[in-house]
């Protein structure tokens, strides 16, 4: 598929002498006199380059930037400018372009950074996708995310995985407890050893002492094999023991001593067995306060909580949304035949926008069904559910004024910290405050003080 160029100047002698010079070498190219009318169009279309003059009526150059990244942050700018100076350029790159030119317009040299920019968004392509291919591997168990706080996640599991201490893992439904123990079992000694998950919850209370340690033939009525329990199914492997907090009060002490002693006796047994098994628990209750309350045993709770990983929302990390968006879209397509390339701007805002109740596995079914019902090559808003139509609210950002500026400044201050090369003294000069100041900021902001370029 050819390269498609948008080509901004308000001198048609120049964008009509580039086009030429483009579309000779096969772009797919279009031209506007204005960054009013450039605007309208890159809303409308998307542009895998824009080529813009800096100084022109209505709309700039540099407001331009700006605005056409809000709608399509995909498209690459280059800018042009007669006006030489190096604060332009600087301006320019900080502000998300991603090359500069000078005019008169060499054309040789225009080819050639096209060249470049065609290799380099190649290469960021592959990237992006590599990153999710890693994260759906054994290790991370398809945990799709980019953002700080599921970084965060990846760091605590990389920490706790080698260890044998019991994790217990927080989180609303649909946060990916699941996939959190998986990834620990995977990434631990027991990874070639038995994962077996048991919902605490979807066992009557009648069956659950059955399930967990077993029972002899005959000790209750129905019992008319012995059972083998998942404690003893699991020997060497994980146990992963979800909605921990639907288990009833009886069966807590027997778990808290099968835990501590690493042995339990079966129902009507008499001879204990030994077990090693690596328990992580996870709920979606709040069991401190069960146990305040006397509906949780705190013994229990502080023997599962040896390592706490508390699992952000989907509302908390939404920057994730277009990674998930994609990752689900190819899914689908895989599943079901089709060629989507991918969700236009509004319904990607539409969708980073929603309160996701349900998380990712809300998400999820969302754009299942939009792979469902769309009909060409990109996923539209008409094809998105009426509940999420009917829902926009303010395209992800934050109603409260003092979230929206809190929001705001981590991201400008972690921008010139990347523009800096990382350096903090350079970096607290281009903010103009003392660098104690910037790191007060840092600090308030949750930036870590010390990182490196692969952390962002």
């Amino acid at each position: 598929m050819a390269t498609s160029v948008l080509i901004v100047d308000d001198e048609t002698a120049i964008r009509d002498s580039i086009k030429v010079v483009l579309d000779d070498e096969g772009y797919k190219t279009d031209t506007a006199a204005d960054g009013e009318d450039a605007l309208i169009k890159i809303k409308e279309n998307n542009f895998d380059v824009v080529i813009t003059d800096i100084k022109m009526p209505n709309i700039d150059g540099m407001e331009l930037l700006k605005e056409a990244s809000k709608v399509s942050p995909e498209t690459f700018f280059i800018i042009m400018t007669a006006y030489a100076s190096v604060k332009t350029a600087i301006s320019a790159i900080r502000n998300g372009a991603y090359d500069y030119l000078m005019k008169p317009i060499e054309f040789d040299d225009l080819l050639l950074r096209l060249k470049r920019l065609s290799k380099f968004k190649k290469l960021s392509i592959e990237n992006k996708s590599l990153r999710q291919r890693v994260s759906a591997e054994p290790g991370y168990q398809n945990i799709i995310g980019d953002s700080h706080a599921i970084k965060k996640v990846f760091k605590l599991i990389t920490q706790v995985s080698k260890t044998k201490s019991n994790v217990l893992i927080t989180g609303k439904s649909g946060t990916g407890k699941e996939l959190v123990a998986k990834a620990i079992h995977f990434n631990s000694n027991r990874k070639d050893k038995i994962f077996l998950p048991i919902n605490c919850g979807a066992i009557s209370e009648n069956l659950i002492e059955s399930e967990l340690f077993g029972h002899k033939k005959g000790s209750f009525t129905g019992a008319i094999d012995e059972k083998i329990g998942l404690f003893k199914v699991a020997d060497g492997g994980t146990l992963f023991l979800d909605e921990i907090g639907d288990l009833p009060l009886n069966m807590q002490v027997k778990l808290l001593r099968a835990i501590e002693d690493k042995m339990f006796i079966p129902v009507g047994g008499i001879k204990p067995i030994s077990t090693d098994v690596r328990i992580i628990a996870a709920t979606n209750q709040n069991l401190f306060e069960k146990s305040e309350a006397g509906e949780f045993r705190e013994d229990l709770y502080y023997r599962l909580n040896v390592i706490e990983i508390s699992l952000p929302s989907l509302n908390e990390r939404r920057e994730d949304v277009p990674l998930l968006v994609n990752y689900f879209v190819e899914k689908y397509c895989n599943e079901m035949g089709k060629k989507i390339l991918g969700v236009d701007n509004d319904a990607m805002k539409a969708l980073i926008s929603h309160n996701w109740r349900g998380g990712v596995r809300e998400l999820e079914n969302i754009i299942e069904r939009a792979v469902i019902f769309s009909m060409g090559d990109i996923i539209k808003m008409e094809n998105l559910s009426d509940y999420i139509k009917n829902n926009i609210t303010n395209y992800g950002f934050p109603i409260a004024l003092k979230e929206a500026v809190k929001n705001f400044e981590r991201d400008h201050i972690l921008n010139i910290i990347k523009n800096n090369n990382f350096n903090k003294e350079d970096t607290a000069s281009a903010l103009e405050i003392g660098l104690s100041s910037l790191y007060r900021k840092m600090e308030e902001l949750n930036i870590p003080t010390k990182f490196s370029e692969t952390e962002f």
